[in-house]
């Protein structure tokens, strides 16, 4: 789901946008911590500068081989439009993976890493690992 500015606009069900994604991140979360992944952070975020948004990760997680993993959650109430997984584009996955860099710097030697895609479509979870790469 499109995850609009921190009050989001309210939808016909009076939920925000900002509402209905972080109950979709909650539910990826539950659902990867399931098949064994562990939180590491939840909504990195990284600025150009003041005001200036420059990238988001929605889950960042460890895998049980140590592989760190960067987690999109896409969410629709539906599969119209292409479903959650149309929607992220090559803008986005540049978005996520400058996020991921900023986030490595803090590792003298870098562990593994992916991009996975975790997508909701009308309550139907699939998980994407490795979706997308940083080349």
């Amino acid at each position: 789901m499109f995850k609009g500015s921190e009050r989001g606009s309210a939808n016909a069900s009076g939920k925000t946008s900002k509402a209905i994604g972080d109950a979709a991140e909650s539910l990826a979360l539950a659902w990867l911590q399931a098949r064994g992944l562990v939180l590491l952070e939840r909504n990195y975020r990284v600025a150009r500068g003041p005001g200036a948004r420059a990238g988001e990760v929605d889950l960042i997680l460890r895998d049980r081989d140590g592989t760190l993993v960067f987690a999109e959650v896409r969410s629709r109430a539906g599969s119209q439009h292409g479903g959650a997984g149309a929607s992220i584009a090559a803008a986005k996955q540049h978005r996520i993976i400058f996020a991921a860099r900023c986030y490595l710097l803090r590792f003298a030697s870098p562990p593994p890493c992916r991009f996975d895609v975790v997508t909701i479509d009308g309550g139907r979870i699939e998980w994407l690992p490795a979706a997308f790469d940083d080349g």
